[in-house]
């Protein structure tokens, strides 16, 4: 589980709990967004460890693709409608990770945090 900011950390936990409650066992990661990049490059050996990757970002929602470049797993991609300027509360977020240029990143919609832990478990059942 990755954060972008402290602002996306309710749909953060809304898909670590989801996943925990169905039998995962999840790590977070937060406020290590695209802003703060050295403070993600710090924990790619943990994120490298995982089998599949919930990132949660809004903005410009940059963060699931940068994410998808330092790994070789599953990355589901989770926009939030929090930000300022030109979010439009969350659309930006979502057409940017729809946009991504990382092939193992997949999207689900603004701010359905229970729908990509319930994916991340599915996977992980695999």
């Amino acid at each position: 589980m990755v954060s972008a900011g402290t602002t996306d950390i309710p749909v953060a936990d809304e898909a670590l709990i989801t996943a925990e409650t169905m039998g995962n066992r999840v790590q977070a990661i937060f406020d290590v967004g695209v802003a703060g990049i050295h403070r993600l490059l710090g924990e790619s050996r943990q994120l490298r460890r995982a089998r599949v990757l919930i990132v949660v970002a809004g903005m410009e929602g940059a963060l699931p693709s940068v994410v998808g470049g330092l790994v070789a797993v599953p990355v589901i991609a989770v926009p939030t409608s929090v930000g300022y300027g030109a979010s439009f509360h969350g659309l930006a977020a979502l057409l940017g990770m729809l946009n991504s240029c990382a092939p193992n990143v997949a999207v689900v919609n603004i701010d359905n945090g229970f729908g990509a832990g319930y994916l991340a478990s599915v996977i992980n059942r695999l």
